[in-house]
């Protein structure tokens, strides 16, 4: 009897082998009723798959094409889904999760000198920034966001906490001209900047970058210095930049230059540069920052709340400048992590003041929500589309709701149909970060317990203010 199970056991061994023989082994093949792979193509697929092995999609295609190639012992059917790339947010400010429309209908001036750098002196701390860090990923990997572009304080406090939550992250330690709540001088943030991006140089999922806040809060020098460190360790530099009408008047009426003018003339521009909202940019402005290859974070719910303006979208699409989508803070300036519906604002307010409904259609709003993004960061190579050797950083999103029923384009359905809470499984370097809308990551019970208790606190702080 002992030699009959021997027997067959090694029959059975066998025809395992000849069934894989051939066949690559993978990780993981998620079917979909679509799979949406903006790659140079822009391929939508029928009833498509994508194939992922460590960290690595390694196949796209047609289920049976998928079906012939590869064997994985994890499978994901989604058969009234579609699969895309993860969304990428070029600029937000994630621990201000915790001040969550906390200084509503202010203008950015005025929400930020009399109301936002008066809670942070009073309550950011690291335990501030993990919580808030924490809360952020638990609303953007709901939401789709597989990575996020970020510039706050204790941003070593911030990494570490992405990295437990399974997130990618572009994170920038914040630069500025007078005392923050992590350094007493710029000259010291410049310094944790350095051993910021020495700590995270190589990592999988954290891409450090130094992060100068703006022309109006940091001296030259200290822009001056932390263009060079970004430089010397080839890292973004992250800045917001022509935000408002009151920094470009400012800007003319003491340099006689235009911000975006400024940072040229700084030599800021040379390198990795994300310019956050550039509103306030002229013609030449433009020029200046397509010359550069500086790419624009678009932060379009974040302009119309604090009533900053509506960037050149268009025009800067059409000069070939990368632009992609950011939510920008939850305090005062936007109140979600909501690229979706970023995307689906972003189309509409170009639409408008351009008085050209072909202005950024649908398909080019769901591209600065993925590729567009990847292009912005100079990512473009490991993530932004669903291509054998990106990282595998994708999404799937429920076409059964109302919302999406009857379907006739796909893009039209992202861009201006579909919502946050139709995203049902999301995976972030070839890990399942959410299953059915369930994050597997992250405890909600605690940070919401969490969050709670700082709104007590903050609300206490300022009780007298």
């Amino acid at each position: 009897m002992r030699h009959f199970y021997k027997v067959a056991l090694r029959v059975a061994l066998l025809c395992s082998a000849a069934v894989a023989r051939g066949k690559q082994q993978a990780d993981w093949i998620v079917r979909a009723k679509y799979v949406v792979t903006m790659d140079a193509q822009r391929r939508v697929i029928n009833g498509g798959a994508v194939v992922i092995r460590g960290n690595q999609i390694v196949g796209v295609g047609t289920q049976g094409e998928i079906a012939q190639q590869f064997t994985a012992p994890h499978t994901l059917d989604r058969p009234r889904d579609l699969i895309a790339p993860g969304m990428i947010d070029t600029h937000t400010h994630a621990p201000m999760s915790l001040l969550r429309a906390f200084a509503d209908d202010q203008r950015l001036e005025d929400w930020l000198h009399n109301f936002i750098f008066i809670a942070e002196s009073k309550n950011v701390s690291p335990d501030f920034v993990r919580w808030g860090t924490r809360l952020a990923c638990l609303e953007m990997v709901l939401a789709g966001i597989t990575t996020y572009t970020d510039m706050y304080y204790f941003e070593e406090a911030e990494a570490e906490v992405t990295k437990e939550a399974g997130v990618r992250g572009v994170l920038g330690q914040s630069v500025i001209g007078f005392p923050a709540p992590d350094h007493k001088t710029w000259q010291q943030a410049i310094a944790a900047s350095e051993h910021f991006i020495q700590r995270f140089h190589n990592d999988e999922l954290i891409v450090p970058a130094v992060a100068p806040h703006a022309i109006y809060t940091t001296p030259d020098d200290a822009l001056v210095a932390a263009h060079r460190l970004s430089v010397k360790y080839q890292v973004p530099l992250l800045i917001h930049l022509a935000e408002t009408k009151t920094e470009r008047d400012e800007a003319l009426s003491k340099r006689n230059m235009t911000p975006t003018q400024t940072l040229e003339k700084l030599g800021l521009l040379d390198g990795r540069v994300v310019a956050a909202h550039s509103i306030w940019d002229d013609d030449n402005d433009l020029q200046i920052l397509r010359k550069h290859g500086t790419g624009v974070a678009h932060c379009p719910s974040s302009n119309m709340k604090l009533a900053d303006g509506i960037a050149r979208v268009a025009d800067m699409l059409r000069l070939g400048i990368h632009v992609g989508l950011g939510t920008d803070g939850f305090a005062g300036s936007n109140d979600t992590a909501d690229l979706i519906l970023e995307m689906n604002i972003a189309s509409k307010l170009q639409k408008v003041t351009q008085m050209d409904p072909h202005a950024v259609p649908a398909e080019q709003a769901f591209a600065m929500a993925t590729i567009g993004g990847a292009q912005v960061l100079g990512m473009e190579k490991k993530i932004g589309s669903l291509e054998s050797g990106k990282r595998a950083d994708l999404i799937t999103i429920s076409l059964a709701h109302p919302n999406a029923v009857p379907l006739y384009n796909v893009y039209s359905q992202l861009a201006y149909a579909a919502k946050a809470a139709d995203v049902d499984d999301v995976f972030i370097n070839g890990r399942m970060i959410v299953n059915r809308r369930h994050v597997l990551t992250l405890n909600q019970a605690i940070i919401y317990e969490k969050a709670e208790g700082y709104r007590r606190r903050i609300s206490a702080s300022l009780a007298h203010h």
